[in-house]
């Protein structure tokens, strides 16, 4: 077996009624909280409940609302002086991804020189242990962000959404409630469901994979082929949403420990260039073109997973299962809903070539198993538009 190391500093506290733990949670590091999420809306009354239990501990609440999707450095800056100029001794983020991200940039631009930006990868600024404390609660099952090193962040001016990524941003406690889930509406169900197949199937065939992440994405896997359908067709599942969490938690310690490969570098540059296309829409609108592209360079594993959509594939070559991976993923994608081309995403035409140059800056796409050039990957944004 190879070497391979494995890291998880973040205390998860999972099941259905553990939202009501948060307040005690906080307060083990302080008594003033900045609370980050999206302003209202279904989730208010959440929110409201994580006020509740706050004050039920003693921690004053400072409310920053103004997380969007694909949050901005803008928005990331703004959080940040509302936490210093109330002196705040911990941050809490609650939501999905953008929520979490935010939190967690917040928690660096609010304590270190300049913006929390100049801390994105490959810069030669380094976060300390100066940032603040984060906690999350997760209501979405789908961007692993509350077991994460990671926060992404959109800079609108500059057309780039890059990622700040330190181990120091693993959340310290996350709660995972997936009695808070029940009412995600459908389409953000599947968007963020996919994301987590994503993110499983990525850290699967990273050049990084371990036996230990290995496990984990498998389970995750199957679990999205089996549940997210399910979840889908009934919001109030509550069993579905239960697998649906575990699923989003198997693929957040996957990614934390090896990484996303090819789909993930190009979903990003889509997002920058275009930040009305949601994280999940971005990368199924590239995995037909992904798979056709990478499938013989990974023969075994991708052979594996088409078995898990078809298990009549085991009865088929492995070079059979493994090409029958594109059809098996694009049948799912337009089962749940997550079929489309990038023009029906609304991406400009004339965004293809810069999208094309931004995903070569992150490194996804040297982890492939098969690496693409710049041109290879133009060539699969026009097959998709």
């Amino acid at each position: 077996m190879r070497h391979f190391d494995y890291y998880q500093p973040t205390e998860i506290h999972f099941g259905s009624g553990r939202l009501n733990e948060i307040g005690k949670n906080v307060a083990t590091f302080g008594k003033r909280c900045l609370l980050v999420t999206v302003e209202g809306g279904p989730l208010e009354t959440v929110f409201n409940r994580v006020k509740g239990y706050l004050k039920e501990e003693g921690v004053e609440v400072f409310h920053f609302n103004k997380v969007i999707p694909n949050p901005t450095t803008h928005i990331v800056n703004e959080g940040a002086r509302m936490a210093s100029e109330n002196k705040v001794d911990v941050v809490l983020g609650v939501g999905g991804g953008s929520s979490m991200d935010t939190a967690k940039a917040i928690s660096v631009g609010a304590t270190h020189e300049g913006e929390a930006w100049d801390y994105r990868l490959f810069s030669n600024k380094k976060i300390t242990e100066k940032r603040l404390p984060i906690l999350a609660v997760s209501t979405t099952s789908g961007t692993g962000s509350q077991v994460t090193p990671v926060s992404v962040v959109t800079n609108s001016d500059k057309k780039s959404k890059f990622a700040i990524v330190d181990p120091l941003l693993f959340p310290s406690i996350s709660v995972v409630d997936p009695e808070i889930m029940m009412t995600v509406p459908t389409h953000i169900t599947a968007s963020t469901g996919f994301d987590v197949f994503a993110h499983s199937f990525e850290s699967y065939i990273h050049s990084d994979a371990s036996p230990y992440t290995d496990l984990l994405a498998e389970e995750a896997i199957k679990t999205v082929v089996e549940y997210l359908p399910k979840v889908l067709d009934n919001g109030k599942d509550k069993v579905a949403r239960e697998k649906m969490a575990w699923a989003d938690t198997l693929a957040g310690l996957c990614i934390a420990n090896a990484g996303t490969t090819l789909p993930h570098g190009i979903g990003m540059a889509i997002g920058g260039h275009a930040p009305n296309v949601m994280h999940g829409e971005a990368l199924s609108v590239m995995y037909p073109e992904f798979a056709e592209y990478t499938y013989q360079s990974a023969v075994d594993k991708f052979a594996t997973i088409a078995a898990f959509f078809n298990p009549a594939l085991r009865n088929k070559t492995k070079d059979e299962a493994a090409k029958a991976f594109k059809d098996e993923t694009t049948g799912f994608l337009k089962d749940i809903g997550m079929f489309f081309t990038l023009s029906e995403l609304k991406v400009p035409e004339r965004e293809l070539s810069a999208i094309a140059d931004d995903s070569v800056k992150l490194p996804d796409y040297k982890v492939n198993p098969r690496v693409a050039t710049r041109d290879e990957i133009f060539q699969m944004l026009k097959n998709r538009f």
